[in-house]
């Protein structure tokens, strides 16, 4: 056999042997690649996955700081409090300076009802990190549970300074809220003009500003507020309804049943229509305001008490009061609306216009069973 035929086998197992072989990875890169891959199972919101690959994470590199704190926010994000407290305090124990492990230790502390703890480790995390929002927003929240409002609010107040764009408007409506709730509707006033006019001018802050201006009397710096709400809500037709109300209150016709016009492009709405009709009908025009009456009926859902009660309204002014007192009734008799007092007596006043005694004795029947105090004798 030639030396070549004789060196083809071996050549072969040669080959064989090189393609069976394994390359093996360094440690620190296979668990840099699982750390990678844990967090990316985790921003997809598959958390259990993500524990499992973090578990092998572990197994390659224990003692990683990065290990503990990664799983804390699977935790956290699981609601499994106690066990992301635990997982944050040894991330800490392994890297005492990182700010984001005191702050989640603070927030989680929250929860679990340790004030106490919860600030120290919130004011730790500010210590390393001043402009840590989420550190400066919980401090507020702790404040405003101990009753110190001013407290909460300037906090909510730098926590919206300092946080990203997106929070900012979110932050300043916590510190509005805790106004509000203490009737302090001046300093309200005051807060969200001051934002808005820092530019701070979304939708939310720009309806709650249009909210306090009423509230305060100004109805036409209010339907300013609405209407920037509007246009930037193009999905929201009550911004433009509440437009046209004020304009209407305000005098002015013409930008009342404009405003109402651009709502209507939204969303077709009963309630919206009997609001033109009134309009009309205000200015005698009654033609007007049947034609908005027969829109109102054709767009009506049945399911909303309010917009029923509306159109029954509007029949009632324009003289069909049977066909007002049939919308009634059928609410009325509905089991979901049987304990609305203010409906079943307003169907017994029409009834007994209408000369309907077993309309009348039905709703009154209903305003005893629905009544706690006593005040029955109000029902004709």
């Amino acid at each position: 056999m030639s030396s070549r035929l004789r060196a083809l086998p071996l050549l072969a197992l040669l080959a064989s042997g090189a393609c069976t072989e394994t390359p093996k990875l360094d440690p620190k890169d296979q668990a840099e690649g699982l750390y990678i891959r844990g967090n990316s199972e985790y921003l997809q919101g598959n958390f259990d996955a993500a524990l499992k690959t973090f578990d092998e994470m572990k197994a390659l590199m224990p003692a990683d700081p990065r290990l503990p704190a990664a799983r804390g926010e699977v935790l956290l994000s699981m609601s499994r409090l106690e066990e992301a407290a635990k997982e944050f305090e040894v991330a800490l124990r392994l890297d005492p300076k990182r700010s984001t492990n005191w702050s989640r230790l603070g927030f989680i502390q929250a929860q679990l009802g340790k004030p106490e703890e919860a600030q120290k480790s919130l004011q730790k995390a500010l210590a390393l990190h001043p402009r840590d929002f989420n550190a400066l927003e919980q401090l507020g929240e702790l404040a405003e549970e101990r009753g110190e409002h001013d407290e909460a609010v300037r906090q909510f107040m730098q926590a919206a300074e300092v946080a990203p764009d997106v929070s900012k408007a979110d932050l300043t409506l916590r510190a509005v809220d805790v106004l509000t709730k203490q009737g302090r509707q001046e300093d309200v006033l005051a807060l969200l003009r001051k934002a808005t006019t820092q530019g701070l001018r979304t939708p939310e802050m720009l309806t709650t500003l249009g909210d306090a201006e009423v509230r305060a009397g100004h109805l036409t710096e209010a339907a300013t507020a609405y209407q920037e709400a509007a246009k930037k809500s193009p999905k929201d037709p009550t911004l433009w309804e509440l437009v046209g109300e004020i304009q209407l209150k305000l005098g002015k016709r013409e930008e009342a049943l404009a405003a109402w016009g651009e709502s209507l492009r939204v969303k077709d709405r009963a309630t919206v229509h009997v609001a033109i009709a009134r309009a009309h009908l205000a200015a005698e025009n009654r033609a007007a305001a049947e034609g908005e009456l027969q829109k109102a009926l054709d767009t009506v859902s049945g399911s909303d008490v309010g917009e029923m009660q509306e159109v029954a309204g509007l029949l009632t002014t324009l003289g069909r009061k049977p066909d007002a007192l049939r919308i009634l009734t059928s609410l009325g008799a509905e089991p979901g609306h049987a304990k609305d007092v203010e409906l079943q007596l307003a169907t017994a006043r029409l009834a007994r216009e209408l000369k309907d005694p077993a309309t009348v004795q039905a709703a009154c029947a209903r305003v005893v069973a629905a009544a706690t105090d006593g005040g029955v004798a109000k029902c004709p």
